[in-house]
């Protein structure tokens, strides 16, 4: 039996639930995944691991998650960057929505559509 390489990915987000529900999905689905929610720790971690796919929210801090992706590219040239504008269709994001009546706008989305679009990114799908 051949086995894959692991394919290593570095999740950027500034929020914790949010981070906490992607690195669920993308682990279920055995990719490796380091999650941070600042610059400074992502480029620590790029140190041990070099990425293949880089998951960034469209603000980390106070910068834009493009700025950041470009630092962090010229970090690690090749590697591909997906930017997560949306939240995952989890409980913990549908119950503050009904709890405290607020509209999420797009809709959350599927764990199987975000599975769809990282093998798209890596060049998979």
């Amino acid at each position: 039996m051949v086995r894959m390489p692991a394919i290593n990915i570095l999740l950027l987000s500034s929020e914790p639930v949010a981070r906490l529900a992607m690195r669920e999905v993308l682990e279920r689905a055995g990719y490796t995944v380091t999650a941070t929610g600042n610059l400074g720790t992502a480029v620590d971690r790029m140190q041990q691991c070099r990425p293949d796919l880089l998951m960034v929210s469209p603000y980390v801090e106070n910068i834009t998650g493009n700025d950041a992706a470009k630092y962090l590219r010229r970090r690690c040239p090749g590697m591909r960057v997906l930017m997560v504008a949306g939240l995952l269709a989890d409980d913990r994001f549908q119950n503050r929505e009904k709890v405290e009546e607020v509209e999420i706008f797009p809709r959350p989305f599927q764990d199987a559509e975000l599975l769809k679009k990282v093998k798209e990114v890596l060049g998979g799908g």
